[in-house]
């Protein structure tokens, strides 16, 4: 269940797959240069934003899910804004730095609570590239069909892709997480991150070892309850005409089908990187290939 990565064969097919094959471990704590932080008011609260790039170029939001946070960009965002863009990211209410962001003491994190924080970010900024990486892709998806206009292409990278249960799918485990509580799902995803079951470098296990001392825990629990009652808006998704793709690891939690069927399902490009749930860190430069690829769709119409 929690493959993180794969080694690819044979030689590189383009420059972008040299290039991540040849990644270094790297310090996560520190900001990619030229970076700037910032605090922006939510609804939910103050959450802290990273922007790099130039304001005036168009921009990208990338947005991660539960138990993440912006840095899970770190590699991502500088081959983006090299490309000519300006990108931005924020770490999700409850998690990591936005820890204090939330629903207020007695109430639940819902996902009307972090559409309408994404909504207000893109408000502030004006309309952007999205991507919203496994959770934030559902969220993603509420905000696209609900406010397309703020929305210039869509980009979902390891997104559940069924709604309902949307671990339902996933391998091994898929058809007991019916069961699981939000309490057990958080406290098994946290077990496979500290024990490394992701097979992540020396320097990415601290840091992700360590966000976990401000990521709420409540705040994991709730989105996990959240995920096993996934919004279905696949037809209202394949409706826009907005640029769409479904960018994943062929060895991501769920199997490589079901995410072509999403894609096919909401009329989305398909991407399968040699690797696991997480291409912005381990085939970053593929991915932002196929991003700005998917962005020049949207500068012909």
């Amino acid at each position: 269940m929690f493959d993180h990565h794969s080694e690819p064969e044979g030689e590189p097919r383009d420059e972008a797959e040299r290039l991540d094959r040849a990644l270094p471990d790297v310090d996560w704590t520190l900001p990619a240069p030229g970076s700037v932080a910032s605090r922006f008011s939510a609804p939910s609260g103050e959450l802290a934003v990273v922007s790099l790039g130039n304001p005036l170029h168009p921009r990208i939001l990338l947005v991660p899910g539960v138990s993440g946070s912006k840095e899970d960009f770190l590699l991502l965002a500088p081959v983006l804004a090299a490309a000519g863009y300006y990108v931005q990211s924020y770490d999700l209410a409850g998690q990591y730095e936005s820890a204090d962001a939330g629903p207020g003491r007695g109430r639940r994190y819902d996902y009307a609570m972090f559409r309408d924080d994404m909504v207000a970010v893109l408000e502030d900024g004006g309309p952007a590239h999205l991507l919203g990486y496994s959770f934030a892709g559902i969220v993603a998806q509420l905000v696209t069909v609900e406010r397309p206009d703020l929305v210039r292409s869509l980009t979902l990278l390891a997104t559940p892709p069924e709604p309902g249960n949307s671990f339902r799918g996933v391998r091994g485990l898929g058809p007991f997480t019916w069961m699981a509580t939000g309490r057990v799902g958080a406290a098994l995803m946290t077990w496979g991150i500290v024990t490394n079951k992701n097979h992540v470098p020396p320097m990415r296990l601290e840091f992700v070892r360590a966000r976990f001392a401000l990521t709420s825990r409540r705040s994991m629990e709730d989105i996990i309850v959240l995920m096993k009652h996934a919004p279905d808006v696949r037809s209202r998704l394949a409706a826009l005409d907005i640029p769409k793709l479904v960018a994943v690891g062929s060895h991501d939690l769920w199997p490589a089908a079901l995410h072509a069927g999403f894609a096919a399902r909401i009329d989305a490009e398909l991407a399968v990187y040699p690797t696991g749930h997480s291409p912005c860190e381990t085939t970053p430069h593929q991915l932002a290939r196929d991003m700005v690829s998917l962005f020049a769709k949207v500068a012909a119409v």
